[in-house]
């Protein structure tokens, strides 16, 4: 049974995911990849705003290609999320409550996800072009230079994810290799 949430997300919903679920996004989910991570902390050095408000924010790592015809998005689908580890426990002290990639997080990232809240959904890697169907539109919002990785606002309806780690740090890559050679 897939659970249905909305984004934003605020902690209390958060908290209340359990690692192994399996979820249906519907709202507003924010693309960034660790270029656009690496901007948004230099501008915020700078004193520059923020490209989006970061409170209850569900930040999907990805980089979407372009559509093509007809199409709100081209394929979607998340990239390596280790490589926004370094970025990670700021954007959460920032208010930041839901992450999604693929892979493996660092246990710095995985303190601060008790610490502030906040959880880590698995999308499906290989099958962008399947989650592309559940983005009902798309909005390049900050960074158009950066291209594929510029950070780009959609909205989702449906978009399937599994929680990885919750915020009381149950890791299903842990729990899973666990329930695997028990068998």
């Amino acid at each position: 049974m897939n659970k249905q949430i909305n984004t934003p997300m605020d902690k209390e919903t958060a908290r209340s995911l359990v690692a192994g679920e399996k979820v249906l996004l519907n709202g507003i989910i924010y693309t960034a990849r660790d270029a656009a991570h690496k901007r948004i902390i230099e501008q915020h050095k700078e004193g520059k705003p923020f490209p989006m408000h970061l409170k209850d924010i569900a930040i999907y790592y990805a980089g979407p290609t372009p559509h093509k015809p007809g199409q709100v998005i081209g394929s979607c689908g998340p990239t390596t999320s280790g490589r926004m580890d370094a970025y990670a426990p700021q954007f959460m002290a920032w208010g930041e409550t839901v992450m999604i990639g693929k892979g493996l997080r660092s246990q710095e990232v995985i303190e601060a996800m008790k610490k502030y809240g906040a959880v880590y959904l698995t999308a499906i890697g290989g099958a962008g072009a399947l989650l592309a169907k559940c983005v009902k539109k798309m909005e390049c919002i900050a960074f158009e230079d950066l291209g594929a990785e510029a950070i780009y606002k959609l909205t989702v309806e449906n978009f399937p994810v599994i929680v990885t780690i919750d915020s009381q740090g149950n890791n299903l890559y842990e729990t899973g290799k666990m329930a695997y050679q028990k068998k």
